[in-house]
């Protein structure tokens, strides 16, 4: 597909979550494991959690990475950076999810002030002499610790070069940059690929039996992530690619009325999705 019309049908997302770490390289602590091992030199470093003993900055730290678990399921490779590439479909139902993301980083991040200064008593407990309160910053510094950041924009094209230079300079730089989009492209989709054949490649060997004649190996998760996938590469098909689409559709059929549990408790049923799934890997030679 021609870079213009993964313009029209795409654009580009960048999500940045950030958070205060909590931890402080304790140098007095590091140089006494030396002394009292007998290291000559710096052997190791002492990381002092500020806040031992309490989850309010942990469940922080793990929402934040749980939304970028789902900003990257949900989206393509574009750049280095970290910029991702959205199909343009998805866009209100990420949009809204992204809302709802924030929001409750904001929540968390919000209870965290609040209670930060119970929190610094707290550890002075907790951390016993490693306890320095100087060490703390202020709430208001703290505060600026936490961001969360997005911002869309458009794939660019090879119209957006409107520089004053000669024509074959231009022609130049027009191909570079047309080859390196279709570069990104292919390893976007190779990506997609890359999630479909790994999702296949689990079903088919956690539906397998064991040596013992096990077959209860596999949790519920195995269908639910299964069915998650099959909708959501229906958007990141940008491509409109007939392959990924007739696999996606094929894997979709096969999970039809089925469960995790129904797979355990009913080998036939179980034999027959491992044949399907197995079916759709060597159809599509991945």
């Amino acid at each position: 597909m021609e870079t213009i019309s993964i313009a029209s049908s795409s654009m580009l997302v960048e999500l940045s979550i950030s958070s205060w770490t909590a931890r402080k390289l304790d140098k007095q602590v590091s140089q006494e494991v030396d002394m009292m091992n007998e290291a000559r030199s710096r052997s190791g470093n002492f990381n002092k959690n500020l806040l031992a003993g309490t989850r309010k900055l942990d469940d922080i730290i793990k929402y934040a990475a749980n939304a970028r678990a789902w900003h990257l399921f949900n989206t393509l490779p574009w750049s280095d950076n970290g910029t991702r590439l959205l199909p343009m479909q998805s866009f209100l139902d990420y949009k809204q999810k992204l809302n709802e993301w924030e929001e409750g980083f904001n929540i968390l991040v919000q209870e965290f002030l609040t209670e930060y200064p119970l929190l610094v008593d707290a550890a002075a407990f907790n951390l016993g002499k490693l306890f320095k309160r100087e060490e703390y910053p202020d709430v208001s510094i703290v505060a600026k610790k936490f961001n969360f950041y997005y911002m869309f924009s458009p794939v660019p094209t090879a119209n957006d070069f409107r520089i004053d230079i000669n024509e074959q300079a231009k022609n130049e730089l027009i191909a570079q940059f047309s080859a390196n989009a279709d570069t990104r492209l292919k390893n976007a989709m190779d990506e997609a690929w890359g999630r479909l054949h790994k999702c296949l490649a689990h079903m088919s060997e956690r539906l397998a039996k064991d040596d013992s004649g096990d077959n209860n190996k596999f949790k519920d998760s195995l269908v639910s992530n299964a069915l998650e996938l099959v909708e959501t590469l229906s958007a990141l098909n940008i491509t409109k690619d007939a392959k990924m689409e007739q696999a996606r559709r094929d894997l979709a059929s096969v999970l039809v009325g089925v469960d995790g549990k129904e797979l355990r408790k009913n080998e036939a049923v179980r034999v027959e999705v491992k044949t399907c799934v197995d079916e759709i890997l060597s159809k599509f030679n991945f």
